[in-house]
């Protein structure tokens, strides 16, 4: 044991910050400041989105999911308004990761223990900080950690004279607008994204799996820097395609069949998801007609969106052009939600754009916003689902589809 703490205590790789240090003081001013709005003298940031936001961890295992019990998910970042420090709490076996990834100097390790049960000493290292005499926020919006540990996490700040609340909104709506830095990761993301794309399209002819076309995606985009999506892409074939969360399998694409790509470009975890639909052969004069005015919504989707405007106002316009194009009668889903951090099990960010719903109507984009918009219409005869996926950046400059280098889709697929 003492062998093992020594060489971890030696180890210090060369760092890899996310951003740079100013990037993350002004990331935890802004939340402070949403705290104070809110009411909330402490937050406990357990989400590995809102952890990666304010300090760039990253860890392939969160203790999320089926984790046995002897591994609780209780890490997690301390942030008190009144201070512009932050308290990492972690086990030790973490420590290189810390090191490599976060930058931060206040790092406290769980005693050891059978259970690596951190819930205890938290609330005692924040009780002995002077941290626990208001509100305390927790993110209850969260699947990490799970219920159990969840309410072990209450049970024991509130027994230190904490009164906790659901603080999960105070990141998420932080979130929402993305700094200049950001941005950039996010186009870069939709660089890498239009790769896979590309390599999908490439590689999708009769007889060939889909979980090779998958692998062919994300062998392109890691190439090219692309990190691990936060989901396994969808590669669907055929009568599959109506499915449209499905997993691509062993099957066997045919001839004569639609095939959808559907993924994300991962850059330092800002996801842009990007989708297109592509035929083994000639697709259907009904098809072509559907798909060519799908793509056409995106003209309108750029000259609409743009600062200042509102999810409703958008919604309008949309929904005006699917009518007059004949289309609208087809629709499965047309809407979109948040672009930006994403870790498994999903991509999708807080805020939900859908035309047909009267929740979020009244959201106004602003410079600095980046949501993903789709297109899901039925193929003739229900044969299955056409889909065209873009992730849309709103800035001052004008607004930004990430993916119209790459072909719409109606031309067969195989080697441009």
């Amino acid at each position: 044991m003492a062998e093992r703490d020594d060489l971890r205590a030696g180890n210090y790789p060369d760092p890899e910050p996310a951003f740079e240090p100013w990037e993350y003081a002004a990331r935890l001013k802004r939340v402070r400041e949403r705290m104070a709005s809110e009411g909330v003298d402490c937050l406990y940031l357990s989400a590995p989105e809102s952890m990666y936001y304010l300090s760039g961890y990253r860890s392939a295992f969160t203790q999320a999911g089926q984790s046995p019990k002897q591994w609780p998910a209780t890490s997690g970042i301390a942030v008190h308004v009144d201070h512009d420090h932050m308290v990492l709490f972690d086990t030790d076996r973490e420590t290189v990761m810390h090191r490599t990834y976060t930058g931060l100097s206040d790092i406290r390790c769980f005693p050891p223990g059978r259970t690596r049960d951190g819930t205890a000493y938290v609330a005692d290292e924040l009780a002995s900080l002077g941290w626990l005499g208001g509100t305390i926020g927790l993110e209850f919006w969260s699947s990490r950690p799970n219920r159990a540990i969840s309410e072990r996490f209450q049970e024991r700040l509130e027994a230190r004279g904490a009164m906790v609340r659901d603080g999960s909104d105070v990141l998420r709506e932080v979130r929402w607008l993305k700094s200049p830095a950001e941005m950039d990761r996010l186009r870069e993301a939709g660089r890498i994204g239009c790769t896979g794309l590309a390599a999908a399209r490439d590689a999708i002819a009769p007889g060939v799996m889909e979980v090779a076309v998958l692998g062919d995606a994300l062998a392109a985009m890691g190439h090219q820097g692309g990190e691990v999506p936060a989901v396994i892409p969808p590669v669907l074939s055929g009568p599959k395609t109506a499915g449209p969360h499905a997993l691509a399998t062993d099957r066997r694409i045919g001839a004569d069949e639609a095939v959808v790509v559907d993924l994300a470009g991962v850059s330092r975890r800002y996801h842009a998801n990007l989708a297109r639909t592509w035929w083994t052969g000639e697709p259907a004069a009904e098809d072509r007609r559907l798909a060519q005015a799908a793509a056409g919504s995106l003209e309108v989707l750029k000259e609409t969106l743009k600062p200042g405007v509102s999810a409703e106002t958008l919604s309008a316009e949309m929904l005006r052009y699917y009518e007059d194009a004949g289309i609208w009668d087809r629709r499965s889903w047309i809407g979109g939600y948040e672009m930006g951090i994403a870790f498994p099990p999903a991509w999708t960010g807080n805020y939900v754009f859908d035309p047909m719903s009267d929740i979020g109507r009244e959201k106004i984009f602003e410079a600095g916003t980046a949501i993903n918009f789709e297109n899901q219409f039925y193929l003739g005869d229900h044969r299955g689902l056409f889909f065209m996926i873009e992730t849309v950046l709103v800035e001052d400059t004008g607004t930004t589809l990430l993916s119209r280098d790459v072909p719409d889709g109606l031309e067969s697929a195989g080697p441009a």
